[in-house]
């Protein structure tokens, strides 16, 4: 009976991953057709890359990108696991077809001329759509693997490795192509980056307090009934009395601050606390559900 369950889960939870990943390219694809294509915008990641081995060398695009995308496949394959090859092979092949289908279905369809706003919204949906996927497990194949692969061994932001390895290429191009479309492709790989990099964080952000105070047992308590939220008792002492004592370390979300607040100081209103966000929370009550005893 859990193993049935275990599958049925597995199923459904791979069935959404793939709808997430499937929807983000088909995002993808109309930004790229409504407007990058409408202006003739020059292209970041491996596209760009291609342009410049083109000049350089005059290997053809298709050529390249075809050879490129097999070596980023094959890496991502070995460095990050047989699940995230398949979801990103899927990707590589279903978003030529979403870009076939998009453009014909919005062929004719011009939202702006615009090349300030063809820039900033190209980078909404871009940076949109690839978040969506990359959380779903995937990747859009070629340039998008490195990053991966950068955090996985280093720990490097995946929004900031992909926002240098595209201004480089684009810095790059500047040395052939038209400077002044080069700077909104500038414009439009910051803000990709920028909404990557939200969408990469929606939701995961939480707030950790720690809380000193000569009443940590009651605070202690307070949160874990009230706030349904753990603790941990951290030893501290103090510096200039020398006296031990308890910090209270907890991890709540933005919105369970105030509240947070309002009773920690109806039980002490000389505690100290300190407060700062942090990135990703892993475990119980989190990423895993809560288990009472």
């Amino acid at each position: 009976m859990g193993n049935q369950v275990f599958r049925e889960n597995k199923v459904v939870r791979v069935s959404l991953q793939t709808a997430v990943i499937l929807t983000a390219l088909v995002v993808y694809a109309a930004g790229v057709v409504l407007f990058i294509l409408p202006l003739n915008m020059i292209a970041a990641g491996s596209t760009g890359l291609a342009l410049i081995v083109q000049h350089l060398w005059g290997i053809p695009l298709s050529a390249f990108l075809a050879v490129f995308n097999i070596v980023m496949f094959v890496w991502g394959f070995w460095e990050l696991g047989k699940e995230f090859a398949l979801s990103t092979l899927i990707a590589t092949l279903f978003y030529p077809l979403a870009l076939e289908q998009v453009t014909r279905l919005l062929s004719g369809v011009v939202i702006t001329r615009d090349p300030m706003l063809c820039a900033v919204f190209s980078g909404l949906l871009i940076g949109a759509a690839l978040g969506a996927a990359i959380r779903a497990g995937a990747s859009t194949g070629g340039l998008d693997i490195p990053p991966l692969v950068l955090k996985k061994k280093l720990g490097l932001p995946v929004s900031a490795t992909m926002y240098v390895i595209d201004f480089s290429i684009l810095l790059a191009q500047m040395a052939f192509g038209e400077p002044e479309r080069i700077l909104y492709g500038l414009i439009m790989v910051m803000t990709y980056t920028i909404v990557l990099d939200k969408v990469l964080v929606l939701g995961v952000r939480q707030t950790q307090v720690k809380i000193i105070s000569s009443r940590y047992e009651e605070i202690s308590r307070m949160i874990q009934e009230k706030m349904d939220r753990g603790t941990t008792l951290l030893y501290t002492e103090g510096g200039h009395s020398r006296k031990e004592s308890r910090a209270v370390l907890t991890v709540v979300s933005g919105r369970e601050l105030q509240k947070l607040n309002t009773l920690v100081m109806g039980i002490d209103d000389s505690a100290f606390m300190i407060v700062n966000q942090v990135g990703e929370v892993r475990g119980r009550g989190f990423t895993l559900r809560k288990k009472y005893e």
